[in-house]
């Protein structure tokens, strides 16, 4: 039989209800693995992978099986007189319900306002629709995750301790009814709204308590100090492009300086610049780029690139030694440069090669970290 009836659960439910069981009892040991207790970056992003994939499908699951359940009779209860355990039992239901929607969405949408690390494993779009790249999108969401994920849990112990009792300590047939379809109890039931309202109440809490946990916006580092220079930078970024797990990520560095001497006649001059290495941003692994495997900007707080600049054809080069995370390389950057009343417009970009400077040393094939990096500079300066 498929469909419920008020005395038993059809094939359907059934079906579905131990499929979102089993990918829930391998979806949380994913996440504490990833999160909590592996260090290896490789296997990290790999369980990360899983873990979202995973989530998106139970995510699929619970609306399939939350619109199976709203057309569809629910078994009364076996003890409609015990009124506050029936109560508890169906209020743990819709938390569970809630959950099953509310924490995979929370990581999707985490996922989604996010760059790089590890990526749904689906030929889709990473992305979703009017979802921005936010960081403090990103973070408001990871928190109401984890807020939601241990209320998942914690409703779940609840639902399995209700189980165990009726098996163990009642001996009726609640769990004979979802394991093998049997009819048992009254052949009544009515729709209950209070613990739907419960439980809304309770995720209402959660969600509190997540945006309470947003940690406040930090004070700015303080900048580098203002240079010297012939020509006075008034805009620009200073970024960079690296491939993760074969997909492009874009990095950023806040705060630099750069003094600049530049002939207009002869087309020479040179360049001197600064870069706070802290500044750093790289979508989801910003603080791993920090890290002592990578900038280690703990040791290394600046870089420095000095640079002489002479024509190339109709474009100019900066030829001179970039000093990043105290390796010294030579580099020339080719770039484009337009001088209209006093204002210098600047584009260039050239790409490095990572392991020049002894970042990223335990990885040494591109499977997860390329080797390539291409930076980009784009200024406006006025003289």
């Amino acid at each position: 039989m498929l469909r419920n009836t008020t005395r038993s659960y059809g094939s359907v439910a059934r079906i579905l209800h131990w499929l979102t069981a089993l990918l829930i009892l391998t979806e949380i040991p994913l996440g504490l693995l990833a999160n909590r207790w592996i260090t290896d970056i490789d296997r990290k992003v790999q369980l990360f992978s899983l873990h979202k994939t995973l989530g998106v499908a139970i995510f699929a699951v619970a609306l399939l099986r939350i619109l199976w359940a709203l057309g569809q009779p629910r078994p009364a209860s076996l003890h409609p007189e015990r009124r506050f355990e029936t109560l508890l039992a169906e209020t743990v239901h819709w938390v569970l319900y809630v959950a099953l929607v509310m924490v995979p969405l929370t990581g999707w949408v985490q996922h989604a306002a996010t760059e790089g690390f590890s990526q749904i494993l689906w030929p889709l779009s990473q992305g979703l629709p009017f979802i921005p790249k936010s960081e403090s999108l990103a973070t408001v969401m990871g928190l109401a995750h984890q807020t939601f994920a241990w209320m998942l849990v914690g409703s779940l112990v609840l639902h399995i301790a209700g189980a165990v009792k009726h098996a163990v300590i009642d001996r009726d047939e609640t769990l004979s009814r979802m394991v093998r379809g049997e009819p048992a109890g009254p052949g009544h039931h009515g729709h209950r709204t209070a613990p739907a309202a419960a439980a809304f109440v309770i995720y209402a809490a959660g969600a509190g308590i997540a945006f309470a946990m947003v940690p406040p916006t930090e004070a700015p580092a303080q900048r580098l100090e203002a240079v010297a220079s012939d020509w006075h930078v008034t805009e620009g970024t200073l970024g960079f492009t690296v491939r993760q797990m074969g997909t492009e990520v874009q990095g950023s560095f806040a705060d630099w300086t750069a003094s600049i001497a530049f002939d207009e006649a002869t087309g020479t001059g040179n360049v001197n610049v600064t870069i706070a290495m802290p500044s750093v941003t790289l979508g989801t692994v910003s603080e791993q780029a920090k890290g002592a495997d990578f900038f280690d900007v703990a040791n290394h707080a600046t870089a420095t690139f000095k640079a002489d600049i002479e024509p190339q054809g109709d474009a100019f080069i900066a030829k001179g030694t970039l000093n990043l995370r105290g390796a010294e390389a030579p580099v020339a950057m080719p770039f484009t440069l337009t001088i209209e009343n006093g204002t210098a417009t600047m584009q260039g970009s050239v790409t490095l090669d990572r392991r020049d400077y002894a970042i990223g040393q335990s990885y040494g094939d591109e499977a997860t970290v390329g080797f390539p990096v291409e930076v980009q500079a784009n200024l406006t300066a006025k003289r």
